[in-house]
């Protein structure tokens, strides 16, 4: 059985012992799900409450207004044309990917640290996994890198992983890095499913897909929950070039017998959602102003106390290497990310995720964090362009993440 020995996803597993633990009185800090700490755009959960009685089955492959809308919000922010009958709609991204890899045959590439549930939808399945470590300076897959490994056996169909702005590292990839790597796939013939459902909220609005540089052989995913802070409303995109509508048919024959559909009323909101409004616009530049002020404070903080990790570009996410102070958490019992982490929520309160949830080796010292523990909606109303994000505005706006981290530093061995 593909599913034996396979537990819950250690961010689902991480979020739920955090609640145990604080319906039992203990203080917790949730720095290990990352949802989105801001609210749902108020028009888009007006839309939701206008089509609460939708109840009609819709189309497998969506809604044929939100695929159209998704489609230009394609060409809007991916800067690559596409049409509704590229676009599939799902319940959440992560549904997609797996339909992806029960339809395609091929190995999944992942680069690590990655995403916790690539892997395992793939051991599902019963596809073989490659997972190639990345550099310590980034975190981020190099074209030499993948050439080495699709020369290995050139003509293997592989589905290789790109998620940027990163989850768990916060770090994305340069134009030029992405170009190479667009040229290293159509060499090899690679599917790119490029993960991009954290580009709307990079830190500068930023934002490149490679799609632009590979348009035929890359499938765009994207969604609600991030950009959108809807994690819970749990609709997921793909958009196909036309050469792979085969594909996306495929999957949609797939999903007719299994979610049937998307949630109606979700479908009918999601349109609002991805036409955009100068609203929605206010909205991504006032969390890309958050985020970005609480990820660059965090990093010189742990940067100033001996933790190495990139510097965040986008998302909500620090990938942590705790390497400098191995010495002094093996006199306390600790040689392991989890025993870490394990040690940390117990003496502070703060939780975090082991670098090996994401693919990392058991005796590395690394970490993920995800700094969303604070109230959104405050965060937002206060971020006008006006005002400066400075300490004093994240002590009062981000005061758990804050704290949390301060914590987690004083725990630090000397």
């Amino acid at each position: 059985m593909n599913v034996r020995g396979l537990g819950h996803s250690a961010t689902i597993a991480i979020n739920e012992r955090c609640g145990a633990l604080a319906a039992s009185g203990k203080r917790v800090f949730r720095l290990g799900l990352g949802q989105s700490p801001f609210p749902v755009p108020r028009e888009v959960v007006t839309a939701l409450q206008r089509h609460a009685h939708e109840k009609d089955y819709l189309p497998v492959r969506g809604l044929w207004r939100l695929r159209e809308a998704i489609a230009a919000y394609t060409e809007r922010t991916a800067g690559v044309a596409r049409e509704a009958d590229d676009v599939l709609v799902g319940p959440g991204s992560k549904e997609l990917m797996f339909l992806l890899q029960l339809v395609y045959y091929g190995d999944l590439v992942v680069p690590t640290p990655a995403w916790v549930s690539y892997a395992p939808q793939a051991g599902i399945i019963g596809r073989k996994v490659e997972l190639v470590p990345t550099s310590r300076h980034d975190w981020m897959l190099s074209p030499e890198k993948l050439a080495s490994l699709c020369r290995e056996d050139d003509d293997r169909p592989r589905i290789v992983v790109l998620n940027y702005p990163s989850n768990p590292t916060g770090a994305t990839f340069k134009r030029e890095t992405l170009q190479k790597l667009a040229r290293v796939a159509r060499d090899f013939r690679v599917l790119l499913l490029s993960d991009e459902i954290y580009g709307q909220v990079h830190h500068k609005g930023q934002h490149v897909s490679i799609a632009r540089f590979y348009p035929e052989g890359t499938i765009i995913s994207s969604g609600l929950s991030k950009w959108c802070g809807a994690g819970g409303w749990r609709l997921g995109t793909f958009v196909f070039p036309e050469s792979l509508r085969w594909l996306l048919e495929a999957m949609a024959a797939v999903a007719s017998e299994t979610f049937t559909s998307t949630s109606a009323p979700i479908q009918h909101a999601a349109v609002t959602a991805f036409e955009g409004s100068p609203a929605i616009d206010d909205y991504l530049a006032r969390s890309r102003r958050v985020l970005r002020a609480l990820g660059g404070f965090i990093w010189r903080r742990l940067r100033d106390a001996e933790v190495v990790c990139p510097t965040p570009a986008g998302g909500f996410y620090l990938f942590v290497d705790f390497e400098a102070h191995r010495e002094g958490l093996g006199a306390r019992g600790i040689g392991t990310a989890r025993q870490l982490c394990e040690q940390l929520l117990a003496d502070t309160g703060v939780a975090i995720l082991p670098g090996t949830d994401f693919g990392r080796p058991r005796e590395e010292l690394t970490a993920r964090i995800a700094y969303v523990d604070f109230d959104g909606a405050a965060a937002l109303d206060g971020a006008d362009a006006a005002r400066r994000l400075d300490e004093p505005f994240l002590r009062e706006h981000c005061g758990p993440v804050v704290e949390a981290v301060e914590r987690l530093v004083d725990w630090l061995p000397p």
